[in-house]
């Protein structure tokens, strides 16, 4: 476990450190497009985050080759080397992406050369381990398309929920560090070597979304674009691969003699077409439903618009902060109770709680909808958003002598306009300075 923590603090820091000069140079490159319809920030903000990323986790691959334990899954193993192959390639379609703006088509080409370039060095699936029939050989033909399927899948669902401030870089780091526990436990617990890679690449994605989510959190000062989502749901989808393609079932010895017992008892997390799902299963509710909306209004699968889950929460009423973290614990209710309920699945507090945690989130999702009645009294320590209305000019310009926070519908029309490039007052224009942090009262 230390040598696990070792890699994962050493890929944060290094990614950490190295996003301040990544993002001036993507202003200095040019990097920085002009706010679009669909966007949520008012400023232009530079992208290519995704290099610092890379950069983490070649730092991260480096580091776990010298330790002493580690070091064993490449000498034994072949797929740090195929992930790392395949994660140069999608980051250089990411960066020129980033850029350039090429063709959604063009992506995902080469999303699917990437996730090739992964089979052919071995990283891909073997069987496929199947609830009441056991392990299902697969054809080189079948396990090389369910595993290009499953990485396309995966990076476009982390992609597409890439729309708010530190947004997916969370959401991965939470379904990263569930997926880390679950390979350990195999890894640990039974002594399955061959869990050992999938529990290094979570340890190293996880340290990539902290180091760069510092930089990230909203406001943000630069963002991952494609080099950086499509890069970490690559390497998300490749720790699954590797559990779930290489993991032989019969290997936990859960029931004695007992093939079909052991897949399932561990189907929670470990079937590939639900693993990935299960671990980012709220990027890929928000895929299904981008692409069906999008299709029923004769628009294309892969055309950008404003209805996405984040977009809709900002709508509901949620501020940005309040969405993200809405988000946040989604992804984490499902991924750490996919998690317990693999541990213990005869469990009832399990379920239990888990219906419970999710009523509480469907209360905050529909919080801003309720407005009570406040008393008068009580005016003052509430947010702005539950105070009476009506009380005339008088009552505003008392609200402001005291301090109150202005009323978020009243600058709603003013924070979604956008900010042009050129502006003086632009995330661009303040790259090497630090940011004012004084209102002018001019």
């Amino acid at each position: 476990m230390r040598e696990y923590l070792l890699t994962l603090c050493i890929t944060a820091a290094v990614t950490y450190l190295l996003t301040g000069p990544v993002r001036k140079f993507a202003i200095v490159a040019g990097a920085m497009p002009e706010i679009r319809a669909r966007d949520v920030h008012r400023e232009p903000t530079p992208r290519l985050g995704g290099i610092a990323m890379f950069f983490g986790l070649c730092a991260g691959l480096l580091v776990a080759d010298h330790l002493t334990n580690l070091n064993e899954v490449f000498a034994k193993s072949n797929e740090p080397r195929a992930l790392l192959s395949g994660a140069a390639l999608i980051w250089l379609i990411g960066v020129l992406d980033d850029k350039f703006e090429i063709d959604a088509l063009i992506k995902l080409g080469g999303q699917m050369i990437a996730a090739g370039v992964m089979v052919m060095q071995g990283l891909t699936i073997l069987w496929l381990p199947i609830p009441g029939v056991g392990n299902v050989a697969l054809t080189q033909w079948q396990g090389t398309l369910l595993t290009v399927a499953l990485v396309v899948i995966t990076i476009n669902a982390v992609n597409f929920v890439d729309g708010l401030d530190g947004l997916a870089a969370g959401m991965v780091c939470i379904a990263a560090g569930s997926f880390f526990l679950y390979a350990y436990r195999i890894w640990y617990s039974y002594g399955i070597e061959a869990a050992a890679p999938g529990t290094l690449f979570a340890a190293i994605l996880m340290g990539m979304c902290l180091g760069f989510l510092p930089h990230n959190m909203h406001p943000a000062r630069i963002f991952m674009g494609d080099s950086g989502s499509m890069l970490i749901g690559l390497v998300l989808s490749a720790g699954a691969i590797s559990i779930t393609g290489q993991v032989d079932p019969d290997a936990l010895a859960l029931f004695t003699g007992s093939e079909k017992a052991a897949v399932h008892q561990t189907v929670p997390v470990y079937i590939p077409l639900l693993l990935p799902l299960t671990i980012i299963a709220v990027p890929a509710a928000d895929l299904v439903l981008a692409i069906v909306r999008r299709t029923w209004r004769g628009q294309s699968p892969f055309a950008a618009d404003r209805g996405h889950l984040h977009h809709r929460l900002l709508e509901i009423g949620h501020s940005h902060s309040r969405a993200v973290l809405i988000m946040y614990f989604w992804s984490a209710l499902i991924g750490f109770g996919a998690l317990a309920y693999s541990v213990n699945s005869a469990s009832m507090w399990i379920v239990l709680g888990v219906v419970f945690l999710s009523a509480v989130g469907l209360v905050l999702l529909l919080l801003p909808r309720f407005t009570p009645r406040v008393p008068l009294w009580a005016q003052r320590f509430v947010p702005p958003r539950y105070r009476r209305r009506g009380q005339g000019a008088g009552a505003a310009v008392a609200e402001e002598a005291a301090g109150a926070a202005p009323d978020p519908q009243a600058t709603e029309a003013d924070e979604r306009t956008p900010v042009p490039a050129g502006a003086p007052t632009v995330n661009g224009a303040t790259a090497i300075s630090a940011r004012s942090r004084l209102i002018d009262r001019r």
